[in-house]
């Protein structure tokens, strides 16, 4: 059963078709308006994201088909360490099953064979919109997550909601200090998380469109 969930999982599609993607979801109700503002009521750096900090946003279609979201190959880039796999294909499998239908990059399936790390690490980081960094024990310990942390700021270092930093099983004193401005989801139940992985990433999206709008009005 277990081997079977896997194969479909490393079998789907890729999003290569961004326009199949668009008629598809045009076609579609707007998203829920669950989704959550990002913002903590603490100013202390590394704080927790919990759900009572978080705050309703009106909703936003952003699976229309002239939404900035299309502007990019991917919405969700998940940089993890070899060791949580099994754990980032349940959260992959839960974002590509939502009624958004995210797009998340899983370097085990999406990844090109024969290209250089480094260059999927980059590519994966400047193709997607938000970037979840999965830090685990072997996160901290693993020199590529390091590494693809590090494009992630560089890509947005003002941490406008993109990067997305979830603790489990690392103590807040081992928090990376590169991302002591930005809040973190700890992972103590699992569904929950992913919940709030989905609203956070949701919340950006709806604002990238506001945005947008506002810029041709």
């Amino acid at each position: 059963m277990v081997l079977s969930w896997f194969r479909r999982l490393l079998h789907k599609p890729k999003p290569s078709s961004v326009e199949s993607l668009k008629s598809s979801h045009s076609a579609s109700s707007s998203p829920s308006s669950s989704s959550s503002s990002a913002k903590s009521s603490s100013s202390s750096p590394g704080t927790s994201l919990t759900s009572s900090s978080l705050s309703p946003v009106s909703a936003v279609d952003i699976s229309a088909s002239d939404s900035p979201r299309w502007d990019k190959s991917y919405d969700v880039c998940i940089c993890h360490s070899e060791g949580d796999m099994e754990l980032v294909e349940e959260l992959v499998s839960y974002l590509e099953g939502q009624p958004e239908s995210f797009r998340c990059f899983l370097q085990l399936r999406d990844a090109v064979a024969g290209n250089a790390v480094v260059t999927e690490l980059c590519d994966a980081v400047r193709n997607s919109h938000c970037w979840v960094m999965l830090i685990t024990p072997g996160f901290l310990q693993d020199p590529w997550c390091r590494y693809q942390m590090h494009q992630a700021l560089a890509e947005a270092p003002m941490a406008n909601g993109r990067t997305i930093p979830v603790l489990k099983d690392v103590d807040r004193k081992d928090y990376p200090r590169e991302l002591w401005n930005i809040y973190y989801i700890y992972m103590a139940l699992k569904e929950k998380s992913f919940r709030q992985i989905r609203d956070t990433v949701v919340r950006y999206l709806q604002e990238l469109c506001r945005s947008s709008r506002k810029g041709t009005e």
